[in-house]
Parts: C-alpha cells; sequence; structure tokens
C-alpha cells in the first residue's frame, strides 16, 4: 500500500491513521481528494446540462418571435377541428354527413360512414361525388401530415436551433401552398358536383385557416434566422463541456485540475457570499 499523498511505501500491518512519511490523516486525505473529484466532475457535468436548458429556452420562450411561433403552431393543429368542406349523402333511409376536420372525420368512423366510403364509390347514386370529394379529403390528410411534421421538429429544435427553424419555415411554405390547394379544391369539386339532392358538397373555412397560420410560421422562421437564435450561455460552459469531453476520452486527467475548474468573477463573488454567509450561520449557533 502506498500513501496516496506523498506515495511513501505503508507496510500492510501499519494501522497507523497517519502516514509515517509525510504524517498526512490517510483516511480523511482520501476523503477529501474523493470529494474535490466529485466537485470537479460536478461542475463539468453541470454545465452541459445548464446549455441544454438554455437551448430549450431559446427555442420556446427565447423573445417574443418564439412564443407567437409555439402559440401559431399550437393553433396550426387546432385549425384542423375547423372543416374544411364536407359532403352530404342523402337517400331513402340515408342521410349522412362526412366533414373533413378532426371531429367530423372521427365522428363519421365512430358511425362506420368511412368504412363505407368503397361501397360508395361503386354506387350508382354517390360514385361522382364521392369520387370528386376524395380530392380535397386528400389535401387535408396532407395538411395534416405537415402539421404533425412541423409540431414534432419544433419539439426537438432545440437540438439544432437553425436548422430546425430553416425546416419549420420550408414545411410552413409548403404548407400554405397545400392549404390554399385544399380550398380551391373543395370550391372546384362543389361547382362540379352540382348541388344534387342524393350528395351535396359543402364549403368550410378549415384551410383558409390552416393558410393564414402556415403564412403566419412562415414570417416567424423566415424573421428568426434573420434575427438569429442565440442561447444564453454561462460564462465558461462552453470550455467546460470542451472539457468534460477530453476528460471522458482520457486526455485530460480529473485530479490534476483546479477546484473550480472555471470561474467567473460573478460565480466567484456568489461562492464568497455563500461562505460569509455560512460562517455568520455558524458563529451565529456557537453564540446560541
Amino acid at each position: 500500500m502506498k500513501c496516496p499523498k506523498c506515495g511513501g511505501e505503508i507496510p500492510l500491518f501499519d494501522l497507523r491513521p497517519n502516514c509515517k512519511h509525510c504524517g498526512v490523516n490517510i483516511m480523511y486525505y482520501t476523503q477529501n481528494e474523493g470529494l474535490m473529484r466529485d466537485a470537479k466532475r460536478t461542475e463539468l457535468e453541470s454545465a452541459s446540462a445548464r446549455m441544454i436548458v438554455a437551448r430549450i429556452k431559446a427555442e420556446f420562450i427565447g423573445g417574443k418571435l418564439q412564443i407567437i411561433r409555439m402559440i401559431a403552431v399550437v393553433a396550426a393543429a387546432c385549425a384542423l377541428m375547423i372543416p374544411f368542406g364536407g359532403i352530404h349523402l342523402s337517400a331513402v333511409l340515408f342521410d349522412k354527413k362526412i366533414s373533413l376536420g378532426l371531429i367530423g372525420l372521427i365522428q363519421s368512423f365512430n358511425d362506420g360512414i368511412l368504412l363505407k366510403i368503397p361501397a360508395f364509390l361503386g354506387s350508382a347514386l354517390f360514385a361522382k361525388q364521392t369520387a370528386l370529394f376524395l380530392i380535397p379529403a386528400a389535401f387535408f390528410a396532407a395538411v395534416a401530415l405537415l402539421d404533425v411534421f412541423i409540431l414534432a421538429v419544433w419539439i426537438v429544435g432545440f437540438l439544432n436551433l437553425t436548422k430546425c427553424a430553416r425546416i419549420q419555415k420550408n414545411a410552413s411554405l409548403i404548407g400554405a401552398i397545400v392549404s390554399a390547394a385544399a380550398q380551391i379544391s373543395v370550391i372546384t369539386v362543389k361547382a362540379m358536383s352540382g348541388n344534387g339532392s342524393l350528395a351535396a358538397v359543402y364549403i368550410g373555412f378549415g384551410a383558409l385557416a390552416s393558410l393564414a397560420i402556415f403564412v403566419l410560421m412562415f414570417i416567424l422562421n423566415r424573421a428568426l434566422l434573420k434575427k438569429g437564435i442565440e442561447p444564453v450561455y454561462r460564462e465558461n460552459d462552453i470550455k467546460r463541456k470542451e472539457l468534460l469531453k477530453k476528460v471522458r476520452a482520457g486526455e485530460v486527467n480529473l485530479d490534476d485540475l483546479p477546484v473550480p475548474v472555471f470561474e467567473s468573477e460573478e460565480e466567484r463573488a456568489e461562492r464568497l457570499k455563500a461562505l460569509e454567509e455560512a460562517l455568520k450561520a455558524e458563529e451565529e449557533g456557537k453564540e446560541v
């Protein structure tokens, strides 16, 4: 066994608490070294966690533009509840509506109407209008997929703020185009199908709502890219993260680092203040 401080050889049966070479208390010295090592590791690892939190703040609540974008992303999903349009199928002892909106589609699915669309396509009564109605239905599905895609990119946007904002901008532009096409398709299908008593197509305004929100998201992401999305890191945290990588790679020995590893003037003032408060509390405790 060797002394942890001076490296002097200590016999196996030497049970003295102090090293016979340098006189250090071996147990306390070992504990102190462990605490110092933990303090240095905690300082470096906490920096990585703080940097992630800083990126999350920059993505979601880093400014007015980010907050408005957050509202717009949620509003885009809510806009799917507004019907893009619908079709009213009516015959003897049969009267059903299929609405191109989340609520309407859920109701139609519960009623079993959606499962009967293949039968409607083969029906002499409803075939034409049903076939035409599948066109705006496809556009609605495309808008819904774009909404889900933008929501997913927005959620993971803190991983790469600039790249994800660029993806959201491009997806919003595509969404605006698809929403406009959806509204035009509903109007066109209504004109082509006519106003027959058996199957009538009606126009909704959900596509216009989605169009407005997509345009807003495009403008917001464009403004954010122009302004720049920069997270606010604590001083020296970038250096701490880089040093942590070197420690984990074995390039730097944790024991060779000082405590604290890095310290700004603000952090030093906070540490001294905390130390003064601790000493003051200890003195008050002794007086009592």
